[in-house]
């Protein structure tokens, strides 16, 4: 268990933690010399008084934070508080509740600590009225509150008055702590001090919020400034951010040698791979499979009742989160039930967005303080629902409806609210990183039957819920209906166009799962639609050739083959076929609407064949180096063996169908498209 200690400067946290625990926590000359906290101190206490079990084990201990009260120093406060499992609340005799008293209250209560003991300190100070009148201020201050009804103590650290009660409260408490909730997710450790120690390297002490780590073992700092971020709420998890690879050389927790170290414990761990100077309070040691990275935050926010002004949107605040704070943009979404608002009134709750100055990592549940402009007082609190939140459509109805979901009070409720709720799917690789799981498995073993599921380019587990999945099968046969209506003579559509008609924002991955599942369903009596090339139709519309163009369309197929990546041009098919040219060209027209052919530019043709193995070169030039490559017209041209100007028409060519995109003067792979690839039909 981890106490911290909460109250005004000079009530006595660290020489109340001296007494139960022998251990002076202001180590720091200037500490010493001011008689202050200035950093973060810690402290143990064995569980027992015994020194081992009998079994051999080490005794469990309780860890103590010590925080500065100075109202300058709040922040570090609050890298001190955020993690802890019990708040002991200081409240001196002589002075009564005081502002930094109120102020470290409010910072516990944003924070979602529900547990907590009051030491009213310096008690050989004061007397029985004294201490009465201080026993009605605490009450006063604690009501309403989460920490209301708390257990007080009197003691005084210099006569040892109360000190052996307290310590027996403190024990007794923690040993009824429960399993820590979240020693099952991926390993999570909040960096509040780095230093180097001669013979052991750089060492870092946090507090473990989730899950565990063995000596040996491979972790990520995050996040780590020279790395780029992406917060697309589509971005596939393991492309959106990569920290810095660290190994565990030691660890310490609870201040003694370990080889785990689990949540709930105060952990030092010596690193390889890593110096000093790229370390800094705010960073996390994190499991490879959560490792995140984000510049926006959404939350669940309630300002406190005390506050005199609203929270508005286009307000700078500082966000504190984990150890780490930065200044944020604030934009309010809702009014927390989905109905607009600008503004969150004091004592009232609202869903909010967190453009972040800086990059910060974050995960699903983590608790969230806001500070004003000026850092100057503690304004609202909350909980964090997508720490890879979207720029864009961040106050639709859907979007709204999604972070509901997030906020229910498992990850298989939040799971499956976001299937019901979501038309363009779920990736559940994201969500559960998002999380803080270690992998998708429990998430997937718990998808509704009936579910869509496909794997994306990137490891993506995409799901689709069946009642999306059923609107957008009749979206896209009423699409192809419109379309074979209003241009009979053309097979249909090609995917790609398809989709920019039905369902834009669809992830790739699960477009092409869609469509193989109209295209092979047995269910309701058949194929629902087919796919001929890169073109999609329904199976009752088709493209058919007439004798003659059955014969020419023979005739040209050899030397269609023949043509390889050149291509073969409509007048030299007829020339060589002994035809008429208008006669071949609507030939091979219709060959192309059946999607047989390629017309990469007017009159040049390339068979389904020629036109996947360019295809291929492409791609391999795209997915080539860690992190992959662009393709320019030059180095397309010389694995070709084309001229410059072919190799541009076959690049826009790939443009067109959706294989590639066009940023400036390169193209790139579409990382979600699955054309030409060997098991797909197009």
């Amino acid at each position: 268990m981890i106490i911290g200690t909460a109250g005004h400067i000079d009530h006595g946290k660290t020489t109340l933690v001296r007494a139960l625990t022998g251990v002076d926590t202001d180590r720091l000359p200037e500490e010493k010399k001011r008689g202050i906290s200035i950093e973060l101190g810690y402290a143990f206490l064995d569980l027992d008084d015994a020194p081992a079990a009998a079994d051999g084990e080490l005794p469990r201990r309780i860890g103590f934070i010590d925080v500065p009260g100075h109202e300058r120093l709040v922040h570090t406060m609050l890298a001190g508080a955020t993690g802890i499992d019990h708040a002991l609340l200081l409240v001196a005799a002589d002075d009564g509740v005081m502002p930094q008293t109120r102020e470290h209250l409010s910072v516990l209560a944003m924070l979602g600590i529900a547990r907590g003991t009051v030491a009213i300190t310096k008690i050989d100070r004061a007397d029985a009225a004294r201490l009465q009148a201080v026993h009605e201020e605490v009450t006063a201050l604690l009501q309403g509150t989460a920490l209301a009804g708390s257990p007080v103590f009197e003691v005084s650290a210099v006569e040892g008055r109360g000190i052996a009660q307290l310590k027996a409260h403190l024990r007794a408490v923690a040993r009824v702590q429960r399993a820590h909730t979240r020693s099952g997710d991926a390993f999570r450790l909040a960096i509040d001090r780095a230093f180097t120690l001669d013979g052991v390297g750089t060492v870092v002490t946090g507090t473990v919020h989730a899950g565990g780590v063995a000596v040996g073992d491979t972790l990520v700092l995050v996040p780590d400034a020279a790395v780029a971020v992406s917060t697309s709420a589509n971005a596939p998890t393991g492309a959106a951010y990569a920290g810095l690879p660290v190994r565990v050389r030691s660890a310490h927790a609870q201040n003694r040698v370990v080889q785990r170290v689990q949540a709930g414990e105060r952990a030092a761990l010596a690193l390889a791979g890593v110096s000093r100077e790229q370390i800094e309070r705010g960073q996390w040691l994190v499991a490879g499979a959560v490792a995140l990275g984000t510049r926006r935050i959404d939350a669940t926010l309630q300002v406190w009742p005390a506050e005199e002004r609203a929270l508005k949107s286009g307000a700078t605040v500082h966000v504190h989160l984990g150890s780490a704070t930065c200044a944020a943009t604030l934009a309010v979404l809702d009014d927390g039930d989905g109905l607009p608002a600008e503004q969150i009134a004091p004592g009232q709750r609202g869903r909010v967005q967190l453009l972040l100055h800086q990059t910060l990592a974050a995960w699903h549940g983590d608790r969230v303080v806001l500070r004003d402009a000026g850092a100057s007082r503690s304004i609202a609190g909350g909980v964090v629902l997508d720490p890879l939140a979207p720029a864009r459509y961040r106050r639709t109805p859907q979007r709204l409806s999604e972070l509901h979901a997030l906020g229910q009070p498992t990850a298989t409720a939040r799971m499956q609210a976001l299937l019901s709720v979501s038309q363009q799917g779920v990736d559940l690789q994201r969500l559960a990183a998002i999380q803080g799981l270690p992998d998708a498995g429990a998430l997937i073993a718990a998808l509704p039957p009936g579910t869509l599921q496909q794997r994306g380019a990137h490891g993506e587990h995409w799901a689709l819920h069946d009642a999306p999945r059923a609107a957008l099968r009749t979206a896209v046969l009423a699409a192809l209906a419109t379309f074979h209506d209003q241009q009979p003579d053309e097979l249909g559509p090609d995917a790609a166009r398809l989709r920019r008609l039905v369902a834009p924002r669809l992830p790739e991955a699960l477009w092409r799962a869609l469509l193989a599942d109209l295209q092979s369903d047995s269910a309701a009596g058949g194929p629902q639609l087919a796919l001929r090339g890169a073109f999609v139709h329904l199976p009752s519309h088709g493209v058919r050739l007439s004798a003659v163009e059955e014969r020419i369309a023979q005739k040209a197929a050899p030397r269609l083959a023949d043509a390889g990546y050149e291509g073969a041009w409509a007048r030299d098919l007829a020339r060589d076929a002994g035809e008429t040219e208008p006669l071949m060209r609507s030939t091979l027209a219709r060959l192309a609407q059946r999607g047989e052919l390629h017309q990469v530019v007017r009159d040049l043709y390339y068979p389904q064949a020629t036109m996947a193995r360019l295809a291929a070169i492409a791609r391999d030039i795209a997915e080539e180096g860690e992190g992959g490559h662009d393709i320019t017209a030059a180095v397309f041209r010389d694995r070709t063996g084309l001229g410059r100007k072919r190799a541009i028409q076959l690049l826009e060519y790939l443009d067109r169908v959706g294989l590639l995109r066009r940023v400036g003067d390169v193209h790139r792979l579409r990382g979600d498209s699955l054309l030409f690839r060997d098991d797909q039909t197009s």
